[in-house]
């Protein structure tokens, strides 16, 4: 079974921009595109950083909540946490990594979101219910917000005056 599965999308932003949407814990509800990420959860560190554990209340049918680490941290590059289940469960669930690679082009930024499984403590049985299709589809939505929130913010030339 493939244990990274990677999208990336040209978004016409600086990576500054980017960088700045995806290290603020509390609008990961707003980029994300499975839908399942609710808000952080109270006194959780909100401006991410090298080894900031935050906690993210979650739903997908029932509630549960997910503490992340932050194992790489490069401003304007690259950032990466790893999940597992708050609590007990955290023992036996997760460990899977969400990863985004930043890199300036001509056009902004390209930006490539990896879901690293190779960690996961279920990655045995991630494949049998249609998980990395799915995620990959997650993936490709989050870009898409990524780059409606952070285009939309982008200066305008102003006008020659006449």
């Amino acid at each position: 079974m493939q244990q990274v599965y990677s999208v990336q999308r040209t978004i016409h932003a600086s990576p500054g921009a980017v960088f700045a949407l995806v290290v603020d814990a509390a609008r990961h509800p707003e980029i994300d595109g499975s839908g399942t990420v609710r808000r952080l959860r109270p006194g959780a560190t909100r401006m991410l950083s090298l080894g900031a554990v935050f906690g993210m209340e979650m739903r997908v049918g029932v509630r549960y909540s997910m503490r992340n680490e932050v194992i790489e941290f490069e401003p304007d590059r690259r950032i990466a946490w790893r999940t597992t289940v708050a609590g007990a469960l955290g023992r036996w669930a997760g460990g899977r990594i969400w990863r985004y690679e930043l890199e300036e082009v001509p056009e902004g930024t390209k930006v490539r979101e990896s879901w690293d499984i190779s960690g996961d403590k279920q990655r045995w049985l991630l494949g049998r219910f249609g998980t990395p299709a799915n995620t990959v589809r997650n993936m490709t939505r989050t870009l898409e917000r990524i780059a409606e929130l952070t285009e939309a913010r982008q200066p305008t030339a102003n006008p020659e005056p006449r």
